[in-house]
């Protein structure tokens, strides 16, 4: 890796924790770098992973607030998230890399249709007496949390975006609290992944710690222009990058 690539990666991992700690799909910047100074697309994908754990980390240190008074509910779809993330490492390794390219965008525009229409959404179903049932979001989050943590194992672009969707429709939650459990779930779904891949895949240790460095400075960044943006302004946020994501998976 040349001095240039590495500033290059470095960046990317700093945009990547910005992103990542503001909405998700930071993958999206980092992955198509890794790629481009020629690291193979598994190993490329592994060192990914394993360099944005710190800056989920950090992201998550910077929504310490928000945090307050989500204990039980971090402790229930965490478990979910561990067990999701770790199946889908596995899957990484024994599925063809484009097992999932198919469906992605599809559940990438779901989770925005949720993002956009969940103040409305949650309306309808209150007046109708189908609103949240629990506090924890029920079975239903639970199901999509492990499945959201499943492809977050195997690629993670938008996973972001995927759990905002799912926890904004329900949970009767401020979107803040929700931005910081996302955080949270996203990143124990890569670290449990990233624990998997010491072990069974290649990994680029100086791009790992490239991304990790620059992901650990986006991370704070994130947490302080994710937390003063009004909720209007966030969704609009989610929604561009997802549509963003979108784009850059089908073409």
């Amino acid at each position: 890796m040349s001095p240039w690539e590495a500033v290059g990666v470095f960046a990317a991992g700093a945009g990547a924790g910005t992103i990542n700690t503001v909405v998700g799909s930071g993958t999206l910047i980092t992955f198509p770098v890794l790629l481009a100074i020629g690291l193979p697309p598994i190993t490329a994908n592994v060192s990914n992973t394993l360099g944005l754990v710190p800056g989920s980390l950090s992201g998550a240190f910077g929504y310490r607030a928000e945090l307050k008074g989500q204990r039980d509910r971090l402790l229930r779809l965490g478990t979910a998230a561990l067990l999701g993330g770790l199946l889908g490492a596995i899957l990484l390794l024994v599925l063809p890399s484009g097992a999932f390219k198919a469906i992605v965008p599809v559940l990438i525009g779901i989770a925005l249709l949720l993002v956009v229409f969940q103040p409305w959404l949650a309306r309808r179903l209150a007046a109708r007496g189908r609103g949240p049932e629990r506090a924890d979001g029920g079975t239903a989050l639970l199901i999509g949390v492990f499945s959201t943590g499943i492809y977050g194992g195997y690629f993670g672009a938008a996973q972001g975006v995927l759990l905002l969707g799912l926890m904004g429709l329900l949970l009767d939650e401020d979107l803040q609290r929700i931005n910081a459990t996302k955080n949270i779930l996203a990143g124990l779904v890569n670290g449990v992944a990233a624990v998997f891949f010491l072990f069974a895949a290649p990994i680029d240790w100086t791009a790992v710690l490239l991304i990790a460095a620059g992901s650990v400075i986006g991370g704070q960044i994130g947490s302080r222009v994710g937390r003063r943006l009004p909720p209007v302004a966030l969704r609009a946020l989610i929604v561009v990058v997802g549509l963003a994501a979108m784009a850059k998976l089908l073409l």
